[in-house]
């Protein structure tokens, strides 16, 4: 923009220079053109009186040195050789005499005037007047190069005009394109200084406006979900004063336990939403990685949370075996002995396995196998939960929040976001045990330490039971 605003106005201003430039440089040329050739018009008129007092040839000389030292002066008598050195064409010269017309015309060499004057005796003599080439031009060049070190000065200065103030529009926008890119990344405290032209000051002002608005909904919509969570509280006490009636029996501490847990993750619901913005790996997929920029996200996973997918796995399904146990669903998990480090929290992971195999439960009838595996690959780490239900017949429109039939599409869309902010992919097809295959790949996270890459293997093992 500083490029095209500085040969916007050196165009401009060249083609109003040149357009002034050109006719001034004819005009000064004309000028002293024309005082030349009057001059020696008047050199000679002033000679003629002479003529009519004497004839004598010396007089003459002296006469005509007197009016024009370059000795161009020049008196032609009847019958007699010419005064001075003719620069005159013969058939000029015998025209003004027979003719007696003044003539003033342009000669190869320069401009010559002849001034008849009539003679006692009805006799003619003719004065003529030389003028010089570089008499007609003296001064021109040096007039020209002051008017085009002018028209120079002229256009220097609006470039250089016309940089200046574009510089400081473009350093305007680059700063609100900073802010704003700033801002999409997830740094909620961006702001920009409002500069520039009034229309970008404008701008700066709006877009402070509209961060310091977006951080206030912000917050409000996190403190409402820490509130609506916190409204849970009063249907697990109830289920704790539930347990503590059923003690004694055989599902007492079954009930017992999930409440426990049930009460953990919502005690770290609470504490999330309630943490002034902090915007984890999660919130960091929401911002940058809908834009395809899993990349940026996963890099800046190295330097954030960490831990070993397959260890949170396991524990998950733990959780989840009891009740695949209730309800006789036929179970395996195939776990990697490699390690299996990705950029994202322990909860955030659990978070996924969590809404993956509470599909299961959810939309599969009680008996409908199902199965989970981690598998390490050289780039990657792959989370694949498949049953044998009756399959997500569209894919696409499950991974939708809330248009899924029968359910928020919440679940998906975890899994989904997670896997994009390490950089990784999420894909829904149909397994070999006929229904749902759903693979979630994460990126390996950045290695703390070097070390040799060791096989992949693999070991299947059965749902842990009572645990």
């Amino acid at each position: 923009m500083r490029r095209s605003l500085a040969g916007v106005a050196l165009a401009v201003t060249s083609m109003v220079a040149l357009s002034f430039l050109i006719p001034l440089a004819a005009l000064v040329m004309s000028l002293v053109k024309e005082q030349s050739v009057t001059a020696a018009e008047q050199r000679a008129a002033a000679l003629a009186p002479v003529l009519t007092l004497t004839t004598d040839p010396s007089a003459l000389r002296e006469s005509a040195a007197s009016l024009d030292a370059t000795e161009h002066l020049v008196v032609h008598l009847p019958d007699a050789p010419a005064l001075g050195s003719s620069r005159a064409p013969a058939a000029l010269l015998e025209r003004a005499q027979k003719g007696r017309e003044s003539i003033s015309q342009q000669i190869p060499s320069g401009w010559i005037c002849l001034q008849p004057v009539v003679l006692p005796g009805d006799r003619v003599a003719v004065i003529e007047n030389f003028v010089p080439e570089e008499e007609l031009t003296r001064g021109v060049n040096t007039s020209w190069a002051v008017m085009l070190l002018l028209a120079v000065g002229l256009i220097g200065g609006s470039v250089l005009v016309a940089d200046r103030l574009g510089a400081k529009v473009v350093r305007s926008s680059k700063r609100l394109a900073h802010a704003s890119q700033a801002l999409g990344e997830g740094n909620l405290d961006a702001r920009v200084d409002p500069m520039g032209p009034k229309e970008l000051r404008d701008a700066g002002v709006a877009f402070n406006a509209m961060a310091h608005r977006m951080t206030e909904l912000l917050a409000v919509e996190r403190e409402l979900v820490a509130d609506l969570s916190h409204r849970l509280r009063t249907p697990l006490t109830a289920l704790h004063l539930a347990s503590e009636r059923m003690a004694g029996s055989p599902e007492s501490a079954r009930v017992e336990a999930a409440v426990s847990e049930l009460e953990t993750e919502l005690q770290a619901i609470i504490t999330a939403a309630r943490t002034p913005l902090a915007v984890g790996p999660m919130g960091q997929g929401m911002l940058g990685t809908e834009a395809g920029t899993g990349h940026h996200a996963a890099g800046a996973g190295a330097a954030g949370p960490r831990c070993e997918a397959a260890d949170v796995v396991r524990r998950r399904t733990a959780f989840w075996a009891v009740l695949a146990e209730q309800q006789s669903r036929p179970c395996s998990l195939e776990l990697t002995q490699e390690p299996a480090a990705v950029s994202l929290s322990d909860d955030d992971v659990a978070a996924v396995v969590d809404a993956l195999i509470g599909n299961v439960f959810r939309h599969t009838p009680p008996g409908t196998p199902f199965g989970v595996s981690v598998v390490r690959t050289a780039q990657a780490v792959e989370l694949v939960v498949e049953d044998a239900g009756p399959g997500i017949p569209e894919p696409d429109r499950a991974l939708s929040r809330g248009s899924s039939t029968g359910s928020s599409g919440l679940g998906l869309d975890i899994a989904r976001r997670a896997a994009a902010v390490t950089g990784g992919s999420m894909n829904i097809a149909r397994g070999p045990r006929g229904g749902a295959h759903i693979t979630v790949v994460f990126a390996l996270a950045p290695p703390l330490l070097s070390g040799r890459r060791t096989r992949i293997s693999r070991r299947r093992t059965g749902w842990p039971r009572g645990r």
